[in-house]
């Protein structure tokens, strides 16, 4: 991991999640990207017949964002002295241009502050976390605004232990040469692929072994109806500093009919959901 990105409008959930980016970056020695997206910008509405509402002047809105930069830079400083910096401001629809972003500067990992959606919101619209899981190039650590300092010591791996999922476990066993923290392996219910918890714990062990993942537990057959707040609760349980879990990164019909149970659980979980592509 050489870059970190982290988009930030400059809110306290914002700067929370660039501090848990700060943190990850000091341990990989990895460059950290801050990146403002202007997305007013994006969503302007076009009207021809007064061109001067297209192009006007954003001078003071550049100026503001280059004095929020230079004080967070002073703030990372005194806090993660020695860290890389670097800041970048774009314009655009904000999950897009951290694709494009990541895609250019070979970003190995995105951080950013979720505050989630509930209801008709989520299920139409999403939040601006879902749609970057969705479609982000790379692992992205979704942050809660108020799940605290990140030190990891306990971290669920929430996984169907199918072949395609190993990716998620080889990204995990890089995080933990930097945090010796115990992985908890939760098995997601995947009907007809095991024929008993001995199979089940086999297979987990496995996995964890060929990935270089040590310090393993494996829970049992993990099935209910409502998956995503069994993960949760049970990263609960645990005490888990961090819940891992692979996304196929569904979009489309295919994400409509079927939703995102990765993305359902960073939109809720009250500890950092770090989603990793797997397809």
């Amino acid at each position: 991991m050489q870059k970190i990105l982290v988009p930030v409008d400059f809110s306290k959930n914002a700067k929370h999640a660039l501090r848990v980016a700060a943190a990850i970056a000091k341990k990989h020695d990895a460059w950290l990207e801050i990146l403002h997206v202007n997305t007013a910008v994006a969503y302007a509405p076009a009207m021809p017949e007064y061109p001067g509402l297209s192009s006007f002047d954003m001078t003071g809105y550049y100026d503001t964002v280059a004095s929020e930069f230079k004080q967070l830079k002073k703030e990372m400083d005194a806090e993660f002295p020695g860290l890389k910096i670097e800041t970048r401001t774009e314009e655009g629809i904000l999950f897009s241009t951290l694709r494009r972003v990541a895609e250019e500067d070979s970003v190995g990992l995105i951080v950013m502050g979720t505050k989630g959606a509930t209801g008709a919101i989520e299920f139409f619209v999403g939040s601006n976390t879902e749609k970057v899981i969705r479609t982000a190039p790379c692992p992205v650590l979704a942050v809660p605004e108020d799940s605290g300092a990140f030190d990891l010591k306990s971290v669920v791996l929430a996984s169907t232990l199918d072949e395609e999922q190993f990716p998620a476990f080889l990204q995990l066993a890089s995080w933990q040469k930097q945090w010796p923290f115990r992985v908890h392996i939760l098995y997601l219910n995947n009907p007809g692929l095991f024929g008993s918890d001995d199979d089940i714990n086999k297979t987990a062990l496995d996995f964890a072994q060929r990935a270089g993942l040590h310090d393993v537990q494996v829970s049992g057959s993990y099935s209910t109806f409502n998956e995503e707040a069994s993960i949760v609760q049970f990263a609960r349980q645990e005490n888990a500093d961090m819940i891992a879990m692979g996304t196929h990164q569904r979009r489309g019909l295919s994400h409509l009919l079927f939703g995102s149970l990765t993305e359902d659980t960073a939109n809720h979980s009250p500890i950092p959901v770090l989603s990793i592509p797997v397809s």
